[in-house]
């Protein structure tokens, strides 16, 4: 039973190291950001500007306050270790194209702010999870989608101009870029299956059935029913022949 386990609590920790080492990465800029005093924000995105091109690159690494830097972190390591677990083969293309995407978007239609934050990764990675589970018919994929609507359902709003201050471009970039990954890359198997039906229980059963049967036929059949006529008593056939 332990020997079973064990892969699957290897690759559970190897779907972490990613997400680790990205949330790693966001604080170690904050950090240094407040530390040293860089004043950091002005390599954000600012939309349709040729300085703001680097931000497409740049923003997601940058945060606004502790606030901002750890709701986004909480939601990288669930998201991005959901994402790395189920979907190894395509999580590395579904982070680049949240990040690509939603920042292009931001930097054509957005407004003319200084974008920053990990938002929109975080929408697009969402945005898979829920509509890839959906895609997919599986029931433990499924059931992965109705977890992230239960734990992040609230994501929607944001895609809405309603907070001024709150990026809905990048979140709304980034989620049509999840959605649109779901569906190119539906075809490409997950990394778990749904666990076939057991019918121990059922084949025990039978199994207990004919064990009684056997018996009765060996134990419970008169001697001279299983002999047959002109055979010698010391020479009896112990196959029962009912139409014998």
């Amino acid at each position: 039973m332990d020997t079973e386990a064990r892969p699957i609590r290897n690759r559970a920790l190897t779907a972490l190291l990613l997400p680790f080492v990205a949330a790693v990465l966001v604080w170690s800029v904050w950090l240094l950001d407040v530390g040293f005093d860089w004043h950091l924000g002005r390599y954000g995105l600012l939309p349709r500007t040729p300085s703001g091109l680097v931000g497409i690159l740049t923003a997601p690494l940058l945060h606004a306050d502790l606030d901002h830097l750890f709701n986004n972190t909480v939601a990288m390591l669930m998201l991005g270790w959901c994402l790395m677990y189920f979907y190894p083969r395509i999580a590395g293309r579904v982070f680049v194209a949240s990040w690509l995407v939603s920042g292009i978007g931001v930097w054509f239609m957005g407004r003319a702010n200084y974008h920053i934050g990990a938002s929109g990764v975080i929408y697009g990675i969402a945005a898979f999870l829920f509509v890839s589970g959906l895609l997919r018919k599986q029931r433990t994929l499924m059931a992965l989608s109705m977890l992230v609507v239960f734990l992040y359902g609230g994501l929607i709003w944001g895609v809405f101009p309603i907070v001024e201050r709150l990026s809905w471009e990048s979140h709304l970039w980034g989620g049509l870029a999840g959605v649109a990954m779901a569906f190119l890359h539906r075809s490409i198997p997950p990394a778990v299956s749904d666990p076939k039906p057991s019918f121990a229980d059922e084949e025990d059963s039978d199994e207990d059935e004919r064990t009684g049967d056997e018996q009765q036929l060996d134990g419970g059949i008169p001697e001279e029913r299983l002999a047959a006529p002109g055979d010698r008593p010391w020479n009896v056939n112990t196959t029962w022949d009912p139409g014998r």
